[in-house]
Parts: C-alpha cells; structure tokens; sequence
C-alpha cells in the first residue's frame, strides 16, 4: 500500500487536451511531480491521431469516450460546460477522480468547489452521491481567495470589494491571438477589428466579461461572489466585483478591498500572508515591488502586495493588490492541486 511519501502512480486523462488549460495541465503534472503511470489526453474527433510533444514523450491524441477515461484514476476536465454535464457524471460515476474545470458543477450544493490551501477540507470521495466529482473555481476567485483565505482566519471577513484586470488569456488563446495581431495592426496603420471581444482590446480596457444579469452585474463578476462565498464558507458574505479585461497576454490582476470583523494593521495582515500557502509576498514599495502580469506569469504563487490601511474602514479596514497566473493557480495548477489531495 502507498503512502504520502511513496503514492501509487495513477493513470491519469486530460480531456480537451489541445487546449490552453489541457496543455498546462499537463506540464504542471510534470512540474509537481504527479506520480503518473500513464497519461492519456484526449480531444474532439478532428484532432484524434495527431501526435502532441509533451514533457512525458509524444503522445498520440485519441477521441473522447467515456469508456476511454472511465478505466483512470484521475481525469482532469478542461472542457466547456455543457460537455462537463453530459459526461462528467458519468465518468465520476466509473470510479475515476474527477475535475472539472468549468462552471458547471461550481453551485451545485453536493459537489466540493476547492482551492486546497483554504478549503481542502471539503475534498471528500464520497460526496453527496455525486461520486468522485469536484469543482475548480473560476480563474479570478481562486487567484482572489488564496490571499482573502488566511486574511478571513485571522480578523475575520465582513465585506469584500474587487476589481479586476484579466488577461485576454482568459478568452482562450484566440483572445490573446486577437490581442497580438490587432496590436500590430494599430501600430501599423492597419485597421483594427474584433471578433472575440466587443471591442478592440489594444489600447483599451473592456469593462465587460461574460453576459450581464439583471442585476447590473456581469456572470464573470457574480462568479467571484458566488465561488467566494462558497469556498470560505461565508454564504452571506457581501462581496462586490468589477472585471475588467485589459491588454495583457496572461495573469490576471485584483485590487481587493476589505473590511474586517476584527481590527486589521497592514504590518499583521503583511505577516499573516508571508507565511500563507500559495501566497508570495511582494510588497516593497521604495524600490517598485509590487505584484505585476510579468513577474506573476509562469509562477505557481499568488503575488500579494500593496497591503495598506483602508480609510474608509479605518482600523477595520485593508486594501492589497494581488496577481496570479490564469492558466496556473487559475485553473490547471489548481486542478492537479486538488488530485494531490487524493494521493
């Protein structure tokens, strides 16, 4: 028998593996060391066949199936929702450990929304009849909660305000394709179209991700309060989100304000998140350090900084600055994060 020392390796699947969440996926399995014995990655029918270079060995991609994956013992998802509904269930059902990378199964009360360094407490094997299914939170709430987490342990959260700067990688890697051709196109004279935001991206700021509900509110802004809550265990928290997609390639960007249940320095909330997991401080504003898209990108940490004193909340108040990775902590670093739970 296995130990946390010495796990058994696992034949693991990447379903949507042609993606830029499934790719990750991969490398970050490799970059943790996940004991895999076998790696199978799967895409729609058109790419079946064709030979992906991966730190494994190349790798011939093969049509999903659930009768392909259902064999594994973890099968990570990085697919949209409605093919998570279709065939998440069923593969979860099979006996492998499943995760699903979409919103499909993120409010569902008996399905487990985990970000591990805050609440791997919820990762149960057994739960609520769903089978071996678990959630991964959106990109922009698992980069929010890993610093609000140790922040909420220690005094206590009472409101959350956010404002977001997503990378155009959050559209995929056609968004940061329109980014890079359409940039060249304004600096060249050229005609500058869009076709995957509603609005050119260089040079601009889009105050609008995913469709608005009628509360104002984006989808992409009332995820962060639906998954926030969720994952600490807050059901009432008032929490409130502008997204804003900017010009960048990748990492996304939070300036988060808080006000606390009990009362809050920056110099105690500063030494609560140097020893949070998954959390690197960078906070050292005479010489310009601070979190940025550059030096977050490629990093498994969430980089948090600019931590101050609020004055509106006085005492009880805190604003920081944080930035993390998109395609990592995320989405495919969180993912394997949760399977690590299960060795």
């Amino acid at each position: 028998m296995s130990n946390a020392n010495n796990p058994a390796p696992r034949r693991v699947a990447v379903v949507g593996a042609t993606g830029a969440v499934g790719r990750e996926m991969v490398e970050v399995l490799h970059r943790r060391s996940f004991p895999v014995s076998e790696l199978r990655l799967l895409a729609s029918g058109r790419s079946a066949g064709k030979v992906m270079e991966t730190p494994y060995g190349a790798i011939a991609l093969q049509e999903f199936s659930v009768d392909r994956v259902k064999d594994c013992d973890v099968v990570l998802l990085a697919v949209s929702g409605d093919f998570a509904k279709a065939h998440a269930p069923a593969i979860a059902a099979a006996g492998p450990l499943v995760i699903d990378n979409s919103s499909a199964f993120r409010y569902d009360a008996d399905i487990p929304l985990i970000v591990p360094e805050i609440n791997a407490a919820a990762f149960d094997v057994s739960n609520g009849g769903g089978g071996r299914l678990i959630a991964n939170p959106n990109c922009t709430t698992a980069i929010a909660v890993v610093a609000l987490g140790p922040l909420h342990r220690a005094f206590g959260l009472k409101r959350v305000i956010v404002s977001t700067y997503q990378a155009t990688s959050g559209a995929g890697a056609e968004g940061m394709a329109e980014l890079e051709e359409q940039t060249r196109n304004r600096l060249e004279g050229r005609p500058v179209t869009n076709s995957v935001f509603h609005h050119p991206i260089p040079f601009n700021l889009i105050p609008h991700i995913d469709a608005f509900q009628e509360n104002g509110y984006t989808k992409e802004e009332m995820k962060v309060t639906w998954e926030t809550r969720k994952i600490l265990g807050l059901p009432d928290l008032p929490v409130s989100c502008t997204a804003v997609r900017i010009p960048t390639y990748r990492a996304h960007s939070e300036a988060i304000t808080i006000e606390t249940i009990e009362p809050v320095t920056a110099e105690a909330a500063r030494r609560v998140l140097a020893d949070a997991a998954g959390v690197k401080l960078v906070d050292d504003t005479a010489n310009a350090v601070y979190p940025m898209p550059l030096t977050a990108t490629g990093q498994f940490d969430v980089e948090v900084g600019r931590v101050r004193n609020n004055p509106v909340f006085g005492d009880h108040g805190l604003d920081l600055f944080v930035c993390g990775d998109q395609l990592l902590k995320g989405a495919a670093l969180n993912a394997v994060q949760i399977a690590e739970l299960d060795l």
